[in-house]
């Protein structure tokens, strides 16, 4: 198989799909690897460094033209669209529930889309999600410190406080990876964390873990609005697999807000779970809406895109390479975790979540793969 490795268009998105290492695993199955030039620069990777593996350096249009797999990072932007072709293999993040308009092009196009997001084991797991996911939470909370600054248009707080004065209030939205990740990164910064989601289990589990140094609540809308209320930045961490995230801190708890407090939604690639949060970029992260401010970068991760290329790479390679050995059908069929990320496969749209969310005719996976 021909793999294609186009470098990532998105604003300051500076993570590659494949490291040098990741190339030599291909060509060593026989494989042929197509890198554009310059595409593993952001991350540290030289071209030099592809080519003494044996993998090939070319421009952007002759790797996608020649690839019968592109590996991504992130969902293909609508310059390239044209791309898209049938039975091409696009292995990548899609988040296809806030993307219309893609949706539509893969539909059209006959494209095999696989999701990254999607790919989940029996446990019920995201292995795909989840490195991508730890760092986004560590950084929420190294972000959203930042902006509490008063140079950022904060409130002028220091996290974890000194000797005679508080902590500032951290509230966590979500108890998952991203959650996870961003309680340790709280925690281990002296803040004062609350932390709210609907699994009690799962609750339990991080009072054990963090041994009391953080509250629990039980996520309903009083208690949420009277933890946002008081908070001092808040990390929206709420993920529903390949569909949209529900708006769980609405407008009306954001007012409730004091002027400088922070907001920071991971899940914005989903379409966010605070209602008043839109996309942002690392070139202009920020947004003020009453008196708050709003963090709403899709790809906080790509500010550290050598940790998370080789975070997200040792998980992607080894389902890359066994669509690249037994062909996408074969891979899908024979391996249920893969077969679920599934999103598009020749015009049919083949994951619930992303039908439900814009009413398309829903065809299961195996009846698309015929099984």
């Amino acid at each position: 198989m021909i793999i294609g490795v186009p470098k990532e268009i998105k604003s300051q998105e500076n993570r590659v799909a494949l490291t040098p290492a990741g190339a030599d695993a291909f060509v060593r199955a026989g494989h042929k690897v197509l890198v554009e030039a310059g595409a593993g620069l952001g991350a540290s990777f030289t071209d030099e460094q592809y080519l003494a593996l044996g993998a090939e350096m070319l421009p952007a249009a002759e790797v996608w033209e020649k690839a019968d797999m592109i590996l991504k990072v992130k969902e293909p932007l609508e310059s390239e669209y044209k791309y898209f072709r049938e039975d091409l293999i696009i292995f990548t993040y899609l988040h296809l529930a806030n993307e219309d308009e893609l949706t539509q092009e893969l539909i059209k196009a006959k494209t095999i889309a696989i999701a990254y997001e999607t790919v989940q084991k029996d446990d019920r797991s995201l292995p795909l999600l989840q490195p991508m996911s730890e760092i986004a939470g560590r950084m929420a909370i190294q972000q959203g410190s930042i902006y509490l600054e008063k140079t950022r248009g904060g409130k002028g707080l220091l996290v974890d406080g000194v000797p005679g004065v508080a902590p500032a209030n951290i509230v966590i939205v979500g108890a998952g990876i991203v959650g996870t990740g961003a309680i340790r990164r709280a925690v281990g910064l002296g803040a004062n964390v609350t932390v709210l989601d609907v699994n009690v289990d799962r609750l339990r589990y991080l009072g054990e873990v963090f041994m009391g140094r953080l509250t629990t609540l039980y996520s309903n809308n009083y208690n949420l609005t009277e933890a946002v209320k008081r908070a001092d930045l808040v990390v929206g961490a709420v993920l529903i697999p390949g569909a949209k995230a529900p708006k769980l801190v609405t407008e009306e708890m954001v007012k409730l807000m004091e002027p400088g407090s922070v907001l920071v939604d991971v899940a914005i690639d989903q379409g966010g779970c605070i209602q008043t949060m839109k996309p942002t970029t690392h070139a202009e992260p920020t947004f003020l809406l009453h008196d708050v401010i709003h963090y709403g970068v899709a790809n906080i991760p790509g500010a550290v895109p050598k940790t998370a290329t080789l975070a997200l790479t040792n998980n992607t390679l080894p389902y890359a390479l066994r669509i690249a050995n037994k062909g996408w059908k074969k891979a899908l069929i024979d391996e249920v975790p893969l077969r679920k990320g599934a999103n598009v496969i020749q015009g049919k749209v083949v994951y619930k979540a992303v039908a439900d969310t814009f009413d398309l005719p829903y065809v299961p996976v195996e009846e698309a793969l015929g099984i």
